[in-house]
């Protein structure tokens, strides 16, 4: 009981970095009693792992004990510790991806003691609701997870949602979590949205069954390694021929989050309805003006339209290699 307690300190709670970039998530160790590190009668064993959502599981993601070195799932080659010096357990994460976003944690054992300290891991992105072709509430949860990778980007957190409405983000859709709840933001509450005499804020449906239970999904994403651009071309296209010519640019038709990451993170303004890759007609207006969405910055939606008959300009997406 009078010997060195073991303690875990991270030196910042949040850390924040974007998609494709690199970050470390600060870990240091020490004992209460001692200027040391360790006490030398047993080897440091570091472990990080992720938390989920509910907070009871947890994922690997890198363990070091000695020359040890291990790394898991699609942590493998792009995680190891920074090791600045010898009570240094900080996690350096390379080449960052959509997924990485989220709560880590931190654990030091030597013999018979340990501690731990969580950090949590923000991406700089946007969030935006997404529905199919078949229109709203159609997707189970495991539809809408796979529906938000289809358009570069994954199924939002709550904590995501929710830094969404308190930038604006007003949506009267309800749409799949990552936790498996079901939310919309309102900032302006009326009628058909909760009611009008209601507070602004996050509703909450609750939990639904991920596998029939339908609504849509609220999707989030960040910025990208390459060029988002609407093709300037000499005529209008069929959905067919809107894919033909991005391929032929050397690019390919661009997915619903690389419009919503470059509306948002660059700014992107276009008064020009042009195709993507799920079929829907869509343009991006950063700066309102009159019969260019006056009312508000939005990336504005078109629909579906006929794919065989109706004719469009297109957003294509070319990447850097």
């Amino acid at each position: 009981e009078n010997g060195p307690r073991l303690l875990v300190v991270a030196e910042q709670a949040k850390i924040f970095s974007h998609r494709g970039g690199n970050v470390t998530l600060p870990c240091k160790f020490y004992h209460e009693h001692t200027s040391t590190a360790g006490s030398g009668t047993h080897k440091i064993r570091v472990k990080w792992t992720k938390l989920t959502s509910d907070y009871l599981k947890e994922v690997d993601v890198f363990v070091a004990m000695g020359h040890h070195r291990k790394s898991y799932g699609n942590y493998q080659g792009r995680v190891f510790l920074r090791e600045s010096s010898e009570n240094d357990a900080s996690l350096i994460i390379t080449n960052i991806i959509l997924e990485d976003y989220g709560r880590y944690k931190c654990e030091v054992i030597e013999g018979l003691e340990d501690d731990t300290a969580v950090v949590a891991l923000n991406l700089e992105g946007v969030v935006f609701p997404y529905s199919p072709r078949l229109g709203r509430y159609n997707l189970n949860f495991h539809e809408a997870q796979r529906a938000c990778l289809d358009q570069d980007s994954v199924i939002a957190s709550f904590d995501q949602l929710y830094d969404a409405w308190r930038s604006g983000l007003d949506w009267c859709n309800a749409g799949w979590l990552s936790d498996g709840s079901v939310q919309y933001p309102i900032t302006k509450p009326r009628e058909p949205c909760g009611g009008k005499n209601t507070v602004p804020g996050v509703r909450n449906y609750g939990f639904w069954d991920k596998d029939k239970s339908r609504y849509d999904v609220f999707c989030f994403t960040s910025n990208f390694n390459g060029r988002f651009y609407y093709l300037i071309h000499p005529t209008k296209l069929t959905y067919d021929e809107a894919v033909q010519a991005c391929l032929k640019d050397g690019a390919q038709i661009a997915k619903v989050g690389q419009i919503f990451a470059a509306w948002k993170l660059l700014g992107y303004d276009r008064c020009d309805a042009g195709w993507l890759a799920d079929g829907s007609v869509r343009y991006p207006i950063s700066r309102p003006r009159k019969r260019c969405s006056p009312n508000e910055a939005a990336v504005r939606f078109v629909g579906f339209p006929d794919k065989k008959h109706k004719l469009y300009g297109v957003y294509c997406f070319r990447a850097y290699n």
